[in-house]
This record gives structure tokens, C-alpha cells and sequence, in this order.
């Protein structure tokens, strides 16, 4: 490994806000605690107006830049990450976004992270729902970190307390291994989805196996998208055609075993490569957009 996973992508660049995280430790625990305190999930606890917060503040989960994410939360609360925060001084968010800034606060500190989409077992006894977890390397291997959970958080599986600074990797399946386990009738495909109640087709199963693994493409290739971006081949298809099958199946297999340069030159494709122009659809499902990336 290179230090491309130590330097900034446009995205997790926190730019004027640097100096803000030089308060923050060099520790990937006390960064992974800082991180599940900055944002509050926009559906997970119902609606958000219910725990205080007015209904605008929604618009927050189209937060894109850490840069943008951390000056948010200063305005809400100047106390530099890692002290508690109340719900209402956290930014409105996903978890991509609680990943994010803890990959922004973890490279901050020269600390190798990334960001990996896919499905977690452990948020729903049953499912495997639609998840963005961190990746740190400890210089001898990645371990997948998970920073939106709070400390002494117990799988409901087994009621066991999951380990947020090594998950297992058979209950964080990454996008490539979700579809490659799919495909081998490992974990039957309806259980992927993004919420076992979210009645559309697109948004479970196969299909948005396919649509995972581009999405960790992109991240591995620091590109970390909104879960609600579109781009290149990702399109809405719920009957995967021969050639869709086939293409995914070689992109999950190269990913399983790539090195950094191995995945950029797969990320130069046009079916994947994230273009300066892209569509994001900002739920609950408006028309898409088009957003000129910076």
C-alpha cells in the first residue's frame, strides 16, 4: 500500500476547517467515538422534527464536502470533535456522512482510511441492509471500522457486542463481496436491501448489489459518494441484462484482489469512472438533479 489512502480526496478535504481538527487525537478509537457523535441519521429514530429539529434542516443530508460538514458543525457547536454533542448541535446525515468525517479526521492525522459501501448484518436481525463503514490500515492489514454506532453497541443477531474497530468481515459484507456472495447463492439476494419496508424493486437485491459495488469502487477509488448519486452505467433496471451480470462479476472479482493501481486503471472505465457532472436524487425520491462536482 501507497499513501494514496493517507491524502485528502476533494471530499474528505476539510480545507479552512483543518486547524478546527488538529484538537482531535491520533487515535483511531477516539476518532471512531468523535464521529458517531457528529451527525444524527435523517430517518433511522423517525422523522428528525420529532427529536427538535425544524423540518429544513433536513436539507442537510445534501452535505457533500467535509470541509462543508465540519463548518456546519462548528456553527452548531465551536467545541472542536469529540466531546458529546446534543442531537440538535449535530449535522442531519447518513452513514456515509458519519464515515466521511471520520476518514477526513483520520487522514487529517496521517492515519490510512477509507471509505467501503455495502451491507451490514448487524443492523437488522434477517437483513443485510445497505451500510457505509471506514476501512483503517494498522500496517499490516485493513480492518473495517464502524463509526456511526455508539460504544457497547450489541449485534441483535446474537446480541453479542460487535467490535466497531474490526468488524467482522462476515457481517459487513463490502459491495463486491455481496454481490459475489449473491451470485454464489452464499446470501440470498432479497435480503440486501436498503430497508425491508422501502417497497421498490430497484432498491433491493441484485440490482442494488450492482449499484453497491460501484458505489465502493468509487470509495476505494476516494471518490465518496451520496447514497443517492448516479452516475456512468447506474441506472434504475430491475431485470439485469446478460451483459450487466458479466461485467459485475469482473469487477467483483478484481476487486477482491487488487492493489491501488489496479483499481484506478479499472476506475478509468466509463461505466464507472465518476464524471465532473453527475444526477443525485435526494430522498424521498425527487426528480434528479444534475450537480457539477467541485
Amino acid at each position: 500500500m501507497d499513501d494514496f489512502y493517507v491524502s485528502h480526496s476533494r471530499f474528505s478535504d476539510p480545507g479552512v476547517q483543518a486547524e478546527w481538527l488538529d484538537a482531535t487525537p491520533r487515535d483511531i478509537a477516539a476518532l471512531r467515538e468523535a464521529a458517531s457523535q457528529l451527525v444524527f441519521h435523517y430517518w433511522a429514530q423517525g422523522d428528525i422534527t420529532e427529536h427538535g429539529f425544524p423540518a429544513e434542516r433536513r436539507e442537510e443530508i445534501t452535505l457533500r464536502y467535509a470541509s462543508d460538514m465540519f463548518a456546519r458543525l462548528r456553527e452548531l457547536d465551536p467545541a472542536p470533535p469529540g466531546g458529546p454533542r446534543s442531537p440538535l448541535q449535530r449535522i442531519v446525515g447518513c452513514c456515509r456522512d458519519f464515515t466521511l468525517l471520520f476518514v477526513s479526521m483520520a487522514r487529517h492525522h496521517g492515519i490510512p482510511a477509507r471509505a467501503r459501501a455495502g451491507f451490514a448484518s448487524y443492523l437488522m436481525p434477517g437483513w443485510y441492509i445497505d451500510h457505509v463503514v471506514a476501512e483503517v490500515h494498522d500496517g499490516s492489514g485493513w480492518h473495517l471500522v464502524e463509526p456511526q454506532l455508539p460504544p457497547g453497541y450489541r449485534d441483535p443477531v446474537d446480541d453479542t457486542e460487535l467490535d466497531l474497530l474490526d468488524v467482522p468481515r462476515d457481517r459487513f459484507l463490502t459491495g463486491a463481496d455481496a454481490w459475489t456472495a449473491a451470485r454464489a447463492g452464499d446470501v440470498d439476494p432479497a435480503r440486501l436491501v436498503v430497508s425491508p419496508d422501502l417497497d421498490v424493486p430497484f432498491l433491493r437485491g441484485l440490482p442494488y448489489a450492482r449499484y453497491s459495488l460501484q458505489f465502493d469502487l468509487a470509495s476505494l477509488n476516494k471518490h465518496e459518494m451520496l447514497q443517492w448519486d448516479v452516475w456512468g452505467g447506474l441506472d434504475a433496471a430491475v431485470s439485469l441484462t446478460s451483459d450487466a451480470l458479466a461485467r459485475t462479476d469482473e469487477l467483483a472479482e478484481l476487486m477482491a484482489d487488487a492493489d491501488v493501481e489496479q483499481l484506478r486503471v479499472a476506475f478509468e472505465a466509463d461505466d464507472v469512472r465518476v464524471p465532473p457532472v453527475i444526477r443525485t436524487v435526494t430522498p424521498p425520491g425527487l426528480l434528479p438533479v444534475e450537480v457539477v462536482l467541485r
